[in-house]
């Protein structure tokens, strides 16, 4: 069971979030988005973090000096390359000796689970170390954040959990679905951002709350190997 909460801009919403106890939370480099936030910040917001909750540092089509430099900066070992990086960059940050753990976002489209395939073989061959494949819905001109879910039951059926990096779902998951998300696409770990959101980048602790609590419960419950009352024990 992992749970990340990501898009987080401040110390007193990170400090919010980690009382509530995900695995992760998320800080957003990508200058594009709303939910960007500044090295100093993301170094304010590492230092005041439990040991418990990893800081994850999303990057979209950095250069490897770009976030080794940030990762530096701001105290942070785990990262999440979001954009089009193509293996060879992921093997030369494995291979920088800097101990950052590595999370490739893979865009899921019309082609399925093939190009990741092809990417995690790439990977191998170059000896670049994954920590996990996180899947996202793919938008054009997007990069994550549109709040829109891809095919549960597809994950299930493909995703090769014995030959590949543990899976973490993300796309338009929310309180009130990502129950079944987990129960359908059975994940190794959950990601969201808008969906606990009443305002755009902004985080709201009751839907925060709700999200962390309902997918711990269905977590439990499928490794259980119950599902049929998930719905209703999972209602908080």
């Amino acid at each position: 069971m992992w749970i990340k909460i990501c898009g987080i801009r401040d110390l007193t919403t990170a400090l919010d979030v980690a009382e509530l106890a995900p695995n992760a939370i998320g800080l957003n480099f990508y200058h594009k988005t709303p939910r960007c936030v500044s090295i100093d910040t993301a170094a304010r917001i590492v230092h005041h973090l439990p040991e418990a909750v990893d800081p994850v540092g999303l990057f979209v089509n950095h250069s490897i000096d770009q976030i080794t430099a940030t990762c530096q900066q701001s105290g942070i070992r785990t990262v999440q390359l979001h954009g089009d990086e193509p293996p060879q960059l992921l093997a030369q940050l494995s291979s920088a000796r800097t101990g950052i753990r590595i999370v490739h976002a893979h865009r899921l489209g019309l082609d399925g689970l093939d190009p990741l395939s092809q990417y995690v073989e790439e990977c191998a061959a170059l000896k670049g170390k994954l920590a996990a494949c996180l899947i996202d819905a793919r938008i054009e001109g997007a990069y994550g954040g549109t709040g829109t879910t891809v095919p549960w039951d597809l994950l299930n059926r493909q995703y090769r959990r014995i030959d590949w990096p543990p899976l973490i779902l993300a796309g338009g998951l929310n309180p009130e679905n990502v129950g079944d998300a987990i129960r359908i696409a059975r994940p190794w770990g959950v990601d969201v951002s808008s969906g606990v959101e009443s305002v755009t980048a902004i985080k709201d602790m009751r839907l925060v709350k709700k999200f962390i609590n309902t997918a711990r419960c269905a977590f439990e419950q499928v490794t259980a190997g119950d599902t049929s009352s998930l719905d209703s024990i999972c209602d908080l």
